[in-house]
């Protein structure tokens, strides 16, 4: 597995956190609270997220065979899409 993590500077984060995992399932299998989700991708990734007052820590784990920029993308476009009064959001993308 690849994993890649962000650090997103947003004061809501939880709202996003929450619209992103009720969007997700519907095609995807996810838990969440207020300040936790956890989404696991059909192609083996998952995605975890944890809210907090400051910041939305995203944490993307992807199969060795899948397209890691694409899986960002994603993502970020997706939390982007919910977050249009800011948008776009920061995403610094880092290897762990």
């Amino acid at each position: 597995m690849t994993v890649r993590v962000a650090r997103v500077p947003t004061h809501s984060a939880s709202r996003y956190l929450q619209q992103l995992a009720k969007h997700w399932s519907h095609k995807m299998e996810v838990s969440f609270s207020e300040q936790a989700a956890t989404i696991a991708f059909p192609n083996g990734a998952t995605l975890d997220l944890r809210a907090d007052s400051e910041t939305l820590d995203v944490r993307l784990a992807v199969p060795e065979d899948s397209d890691v920029v694409r899986m960002e993308e994603v993502v970020a476009s997706h939390l982007d899409r919910f977050a249009f009064r800011e948008a776009p959001l920061t995403f610094e993308w880092r290897a762990v």
